[in-house]
């Protein structure tokens, strides 16, 4: 998947991206986390994957899957962790929060869609 629109959330500890159709399924007598997200219709599988309570921005706390996967910004490709949250109602459906951000990037409250705008530039190669 590409171009997702994302928000930087310095509240937020761990990443967040939308996810519908979470079920846990046994295979060989295995665990496995099955998922679609960002309302595709592609069903995801993680072998790899636990649970984590997360405190919202209102103190509600709710229990949510955590897996790991790549993402990519700015063309450089990071591991990490999101947890599995319905975020359909919301503006952005990826959150990426603090554990992704801290060490790699700097947050400028004053820019917005640097990516985007990025992409519209042409190359000065």
């Amino acid at each position: 998947m590409e171009d997702i629109r994302a928000k930087v959330d310095t509240g937020a500890r761990t990443s967040a991206i939308h996810a519908n159709r979470i079920r846990i399924v046994e295979k060989d007598g295995e665990q496995l986390l099955k998922c679609s997200v960002l309302h595709s219709r592609k069903v995801f599988t993680f072998k790899e994957f636990d649970k984590r309570k997360v405190k919202s921005s209102n103190g509600h706390i709710e229990e949510r899957f955590l897996v790991k996967t790549k993402v990519i910004i700015f063309g450089k490709s990071f591991k990490t962790e999101f947890t599995l949250a319905t975020r359909k109602d919301m503006t952005f459906p990826v959150l990426l929060g603090r554990r992704l951000i801290r060490n790699r990037f700097i947050v400028d409250v004053s820019q917005k869609d640097l990516s985007y705008m990025l992409k519209q530039t042409p190359s000065k190669r």
